[in-house]
């Protein structure tokens, strides 16, 4: 079965040119079409599609504010941001707005289709050139003498909680996965998290990087 696509970007050709590259090998098919925030949100209400293509700078409603709207209506969407920011900042704040992926517009379609399978399958995804920063604050913090054995201190059900957490996945979502109750799961979660000292996902998801918990 095709994973179904909805692609919202405030530009024609490039919803078109993303259309030509994804609906060619029949492994996706591009199920609609948004040209702003707003849109998006009413088309994901209509179609449901598996990933979410969305822009960051659109008219009206931006592409954070809508990744909000749909996740907060819709927790299991599958949200990839597809944009021209390779600033880490943008990247961070698209987890906290509930992305499960960032790639930018620069990529090859190769390298779409692979995040979008990544964040289809549940997984999160970020483009090589922020993985490379993220492994230079590694080093920056080893050269500075912090320690991370703080992850050593979790269990092993606290470790495949959070990095599942890290992944993108939602308490629900886990709790299938491992077979426990979602209460459990956030047991877990809020005691892995308060070892860490980690208050927020975003800073979960850089130190999950950074220890190797998840791979880029």
């Amino acid at each position: 079965m095709s994973t179904r696509l909805l692609l919202v970007d405030d530009h024609t050709l490039v919803r078109e040119g993303l259309r030509a590259v994804l609906d060619s090998g029949g492994e996706m098919k591009v199920a609609g079409e948004a040209g702003n925030g707003l849109e998006a949100i009413e088309k994901f209400r209509e179609l449901r599609p598996d990933v979410t293509l969305l822009d960051i700078g659109m008219p009206g409603m931006d592409g954070f504010a809508a990744c909000r709207r749909i996740r907060a209506e819709h927790p299991d969407a599958r949200i990839l941001i597809l944009t021209v920011h390779a600033e880490e900042q943008f990247f961070f704040e698209a987890l906290r707005a509930g992305a499960h992926g960032y790639v930018l517009k620069r990529s090859t379609g190769d390298d779409l289709r692979r995040a979008i399978r990544a964040v289809a399958q549940g997984r999160t995804w970020l483009p090589p050139e922020l993985a490379g920063s993220l492994v230079e604050d590694f080093v920056n913090r080893v050269r500075g003498g912090e320690d991370d054995h703080a992850l050593d201190a979790l269990s092993v059900r606290e470790r495949e909680v959070l990095k599942l957490v890290a992944e993108g996945h939602t308490n629900a979502e886990i709790a299938k996965l491992l077979s426990i109750s979602p209460k459990t799961v956030q047991t877990h979660r809020a005691h892995a998290m308060e070892k860490l000292d980690l208050h927020e996902r975003t800073g979960l998801v850089r130190y999950a990087i950074r220890t190797g918990l998840i791979e880029p």
